[in-house]
């Protein structure tokens, strides 16, 4: 991948695209290319082709996907199976149609079994049962993985996959209906150290910037104190006592963004899918449990009020982490620690 190669990032708003796009400008590649879903539906077949064809990008990152949470997963199945077969389906094809040199797939690691041996190797893939709370994303993930290998034993290709455990980092999702752990904690407790300070003002900030993501977003009146604290108390924040879901207890590995995006530049320039095989595990192959995380940010926020568990909610995956002995072999590993990771997310939050 040389610094005059056109290169096409899809989904280079959300958290991974954005960071890969700058990492890459810092590196001196400039010929990129990307177009917001506003401009371009990739669910498009035939809109997706004909980009590739009039662009002919040398190289593709492919993470457009429609992401999110346990709550999204389970009020949008069908969404969330049907886009992303689409987007990956016509962006593999289109490339192979259009003679694109390589593709990087980003794959996720719910990809592996409900009740997967721990640490989760590359070979447990579809060896079990998927965590129904995310089956129809994990099936939409493993398809586009199998597309990749399947392309390149057919037809000769050059695409590579990654899979990378829980993500985080700026530019996250804070959407409370629709995030992912981490950040939807972090948001939480931020707002319940507003609570704390009588800070309505900046809390009006805050919502209106990234919306709480339910219903009661279109009935709350910001302007009155008592909605605010009434309708903050539905989700579970207060000054006094912050809910959350399920037992606490799965453990979860975390990947910061910016380790993630390195990752993908370092896999995309010097390895082949003859030196990867069919994908390769990303992550720091250390877990934590939720309960512990939580403390962590709460601490991190500065929070002081207490934590209650809705254990009538649900938990997800019981145990995730990767099984990073394949990665460590080419000679990448994360540089950053989960602590030093959330104070930078949490920074960066700040200054938003």
């Amino acid at each position: 991948m040389d610094k005059n190669s056109k290169i096409y990032i899809t989904g280079h708003r959300g958290m991974v695209g954005s960071t890969v796009c700058e990492l890459l400008k810092k590196n001196g590649y400039n010929d990129l290319i990307f177009k917001s879903s506003n401009e371009l539906d990739l669910r498009d077949q035939k809109k997706t082709e004909n980009f590739i064809k009039e662009e002919r990008p040398g190289y593709i990152f492919l993470f457009a996907s429609k992401v999110g949470g346990i709550q999204a997963n389970i009020d949008y199945p069908a969404e969330f199976l049907y886009d992303n077969l689409m987007i990956e389906s016509n962006i593999i094809n289109a490339a192979y149609k259009y003679k694109v040199k390589k593709i990087l797939y980003l794959g996720s690691s719910c990809i592996y079994p409900r009740n997967c041996s721990q640490p989760m190797e590359e070979e447990y893939l579809l060896t079990g049962k998927l965590e129904p709370t995310n089956e129809p994303y994990a099936i939409a993930k493993i398809a586009g993985l199998k597309l990749c290998r399947y392309y390149n034993e057919q037809h000769g290709t050059n695409y590579i996959s990654l899979i990378a455990s829980n993500l985080y980092g700026p530019n996250d999702n804070f959407n409370l209906h629709t995030s992912h752990v981490l950040p939807a904690l972090l948001r939480k407790f931020h707002i319940g150290k507003l609570l704390e300070n009588g800070q309505y003002g900046v809390i009006k900030k805050d919502i209106i910037r990234y919306q709480l993501g339910f219903n009661l977003d279109e009935t709350i009146n910001l302007n009155s104190i008592n909605s605010v604290d009434k309708h903050l108390k539905q989700i579970g924040i207060s000054k006094d006592k912050i809910t959350l879901w399920g037992t606490g207890e799965p453990f979860r590995e975390f990947l910061l963004v910016n380790d993630l995006a390195d990752a993908c530049v370092y896999f995309m320039k010097n390895f082949d899918a003859k030196d990867i095989g069919e994908f390769i595990n990303i992550g720091t192959g250390e877990g934590i449990r939720i309960k512990k995380l939580a403390e962590i940010i709460k601490g991190a926020v500065g929070y002081k009020g207490k934590l209650n568990w809705d254990i009538s909610k649900a938990s997800g995956m019981p145990r995730k982490v990767l099984d990073v002995t394949k990665m460590k072999k080419f000679d990448w590993s994360p540089s950053a620690s989960l602590e030093e990771g959330i104070k930078k997310t949490y920074k960066w939050y700040l200054n938003k």
